[in-house]
This record gives structure tokens, C-alpha cells and sequence, in this order.
């Protein structure tokens, strides 16, 4: 019988695997495909085709509660290695509950840091946005998807999806 998806329970935050940035919460990236409308003789209107393997702009951003040493740190104009490690609650309906782990790692440069506001009895609303160059998402320690912008490398589901491409152009 299948699981059902219910909620992620909890998660952590890290910078370099080793250090817990605490209580933030975090946006991922959108993997939004580059496009080009397609037109022309023997095709019946426009369709839109993605280009395999290219994304546009992927940034992630730390929303965080106050004005934190971590947040300052993190606005330092270098490669950060953030990681975010789950857990999600899933429902079997044959043996209750069910306990699922969630990693994403990334690596990203900063954008854009907003120190927030200060209002009495409030969070700041400090954030800090990351383009992402690299991100890798596993569940349950199986990689479901791994995208390197700078390395050719975009493998879903253990498929390398870009194999071809790299071979085409003399890279593998």
C-alpha cells in the first residue's frame, strides 16, 4: 500500500556540515527549465522546449528571526556550503507512522543580505538570498536529483540526464 506524504516534522540548518546556523527558515530553488518557443513549417501553432539540463537563476534564501552573528557571516562574498537535513512524516496505512530522512546540500554565493527591521516584541525579518551553483537533494540517503552548473552534471533519479551531452562535446 503506498506511503502518504504529511509533513516535514523538523529540520536543521548547517554551514559546512559542522556548523548549525539555528532557527531559520529556509526557501529553496525553483529548477525552472531555459526555454525557446518553437514555430515554424509542420507544426501546428507554438510550442515551448525546454532545454535539458539548463536553468535559469536558482536562489535559496535564509529567512531568519533576529540580527544573527550566522546571518552576518553568511553575507561574506565567498562559496558558502549550506546543508538542510530533514525529516518528514509520512503515513503507511498498513503500520502507522513513518519517519523519512530529507537532505539538501548546496553550495551558493551571496546576493543579497537585509538586516530587517527593528519593531519592539518582533522578529527583524533577517534574510539572507544565495545564488545556487550546486544542489544535491537526497531522501532516505537515495540522491533524487544532483545539478552542478559549472560541471555539466544534472542527474535525476540516478539518471544522468546530460551523459550524452558531455560526450557530444568531448567531455567525457
Amino acid at each position: 500500500m503506498k506511503k502518504i506524504d504529511q509533513i516535514l516534522t523538523n529540520f536543521t540548518a548547517w554551514e559546512d556540515a559542522t556548523n548549525y546556523l539555528g532557527v531559520v527558515d529556509v526557501e529553496l530553488p525553483n529548477f525552472e527549465a531555459l526555454s525557446e518557443t518553437i514555430k515554424g513549417a509542420g507544426i501546428y501553432g507554438e510550442s515551448t522546449a525546454p532545454v535539458i539540463g539548463h536553468f535559469g537563476s536558482q536562489t535559496t534564501k535564509l529567512n531568519w528571526r533576529t540580527l544573527s552573528a550566522d546571518a552576518m557571516k553568511l553575507a561574506e562574498p565567498k562559496v558558502h556550503a549550506l546543508d538542510f537535513r530533514g525529516n518528514q512524516q509520512l503515513f503507511d496505512p498498513l503500520k502507522g507512522y513513518v519517519q523519512q530522512e530529507v537532505v539538501v546540500k548546496t553550495r551558493c554565493v551571496p546576493l543579497n543580505f537585509t538586516p530587517g527591521k527593528f519593531a519592539v516584541a518582533a522578529a527583524t525579518e533577517t534574510a539572507n538570498e544565495f545564488e545556487v551553483h550546486y544542489i544535491k537533494i537526497m531522501i532516505d540517503g537515495k540522491t533524487t536529483i544532483e545539478f552542478d552548473k559549472f560541471n555539466g552534471v544534472y542527474r535525476v533519479n540516478g539518471k544522468d540526464m546530460m551523459d550524452e551531452v558531455r560526450k557530444n562535446l568531448g567531455l567525457s
